[in-house]
């Protein structure tokens, strides 16, 4: 992945700042948005996201995606999202290793997925599915997580790096998170790091 420089998370806040300051002097290199504030919006926040991915590029970051869970692929949201791809053309699209709920029912909670060498098969299945509806690049991130699975075979830096290099997709490293993780499960974050391909 190309190394966009310095970014924020673009939010509300910002829209008339960005509005009424001539792009040279908006002191950021790139923006990250988070994508289901964007889906099906063609209102005031459309009008400045097209003016921002005129003159910036634009990450796509999501927490609907559900790549670990059993439930089919919602092929509804992947179309909103590969449409909302296709207006801003962003570098990337990115979501969760995790799942979101069941039944059709989302907890808005990112939950975290027994690290087992079926569910990496499973997971992998389902990013290869999503890589074929948006046709650009997607970015898993590891989450944080409060517990873990009992029947774990590995631990979640392996997880992912298997993930990567099983489907092409990329990853995206939250330290904040990993400090989390560590916190909640004892083990060292600087190890993750150390160990993690990335």
């Amino acid at each position: 992945m190309p190394n966009l420089g310095d970014g924020v998370g673009l939010r509300p806040a910002h829209f008339p700042h960005l509005l009424r300051t001539p792009p040279v002097s908006w002191g950021v290199d790139w923006f990250e948005i988070i994508s289901e504030n964007f889906i099906g919006n063609f209102g005031y926040a459309a009008h400045v996201l097209e003016h921002v991915a005129a003159h910036r590029p634009i990450v796509m970051h999501g927490v609907s995606l559900s790549i670990g869970g059993v439930a089919p692929l919602d092929h509804d949201y992947l179309r909103e999202l590969r449409d909302l791809a296709h207006r801003v053309r962003p570098v990337w699209v990115s979501d969760h290793l995790c799942w979101t709920g069941v039944a059709g029912i989302n907890t808005h909670d990112l939950l975290p997925l027994p690290l087992t060498e079926a569910c990496l098969a499973h997971v992998a299945k389902r990013v290869r599915a999503v890589l074929d509806v948006l046709g650009r690049p997607l970015i898993l991130e590891n989450p944080s997580t409060y517990l873990e699975f009992a029947a774990s075979q590995m631990p979640e830096w392996e997880f992912l790096a298997r993930l990567a290099e099983m489907t092409g997709c990329g990853l995206l490293l939250d330290v904040n998170n990993v400090y989390v993780s560590s916190v909640n499960h004892g083990f060292d974050p600087e190890a993750y790091y150390r160990r993690d391909p990335r």
